[in-house]
């Protein structure tokens, strides 16, 4: 099925919900109106292609709403997820003809989409979306460092409690708040897809999931809202250091 176009009706920039995170977010309100004539939106259902690795890109986009993932097949079919895109990240690039990944629709999803060469020379006349966009690429940069980390060094326990971390401190960062005491927020994945992206069995992460349940860690409500009691306890178990210190 192919994606369909939204018009979405009194959707302006300074209204969008990940206006304060996406490549927008140092714009004055001339380079918001800029902007507003060469976008235009898309939806994709969960599961739908947005695009295929080597195909023509034509447009950059930000995440509004949903989830999606970046997969990278080999040569004999093998498929690997290799990074999600939550709201307010960026799709595409800048300069370059083709996309590198596989990018598809894990939940329903909602983009904002500028058509890639009218917004390449806006970047060259407004310096606020270039620096935005450096900004976000060393931000990139390192998360793909840390996911380095995750999937080379860290337990299945570990690996469970990081990616629930992730996505609870952009579900706050998305509010306006910060990731601290009691969060609570809904798991955007099914556990297959986090088995996929984990490089671990549906098994271990269900396992797992029930582990940090039982201890304590965590809280399910139904399949996918997560209620996490102490954030500095989720973190913990992630096996991460936000002081500098050494975890013993």
């Amino acid at each position: 099925m192919p994606h369909q176009d939204l018009q979405l009706l009194g959707h302006d920039c300074g209204s969008c919900p990940i206006r304060h995170r996406a490549v927008c977010a140092r714009c004055d309100a001339d380079e918001l109106q800029q902007l507003e004539h060469i976008k235009y939106y898309r939806s994709y259902q969960a599961g739908q292609t947005v695009i295929w690795s080597g195909d023509r890109m034509d447009f950059v986009a930000s995440v509004v709403t949903g989830i999606a993932t970046l997969t990278q097949t080999m040569e004999d079919g093998r498929r690997q997820m290799v990074g999600l895109l939550l709201p307010s990240d960026f799709v595409g690039r800048p300069g370059r003809p083709a996309a590198a990944y596989d990018v598809t629709a894990a939940t329903d999803l909602v983009m904002c989409c500028f058509r890639k060469k009218p917004f390449e020379e806006l970047m060259t006349k407004t310096p606020h979306v270039a620096q935005r966009l450096l900004e976000m690429t060393l931000d990139e940069l390192d998360a793909a460092r840390e996911w380095m980390l995750l999937l080379g060094r860290k337990t299945a326990r570990e690996k469970i409690a990081s990616l629930l971390s992730i996505i609870a401190r952009r579900d706050a960062s998305l509010k306006l708040k910060s990731a601290t005491g009691a969060v609570a927020f809904d798991l955007p994945l099914t556990r297959e897809e986090m088995a996929d992206y984990l490089g671990l069995t549906l098994e271990t992460v269900s396992r797992q999931m029930s582990a940090l349940k039982r201890d304590g860690v965590i809280g399910l409500e139904g399949k996918r809202h997560i209620m996490v009691p102490d954030f500095d306890l989720l973190v913990e178990e992630a096996g991460d250091d936000s002081d500098g210190g050494f975890l013993v």
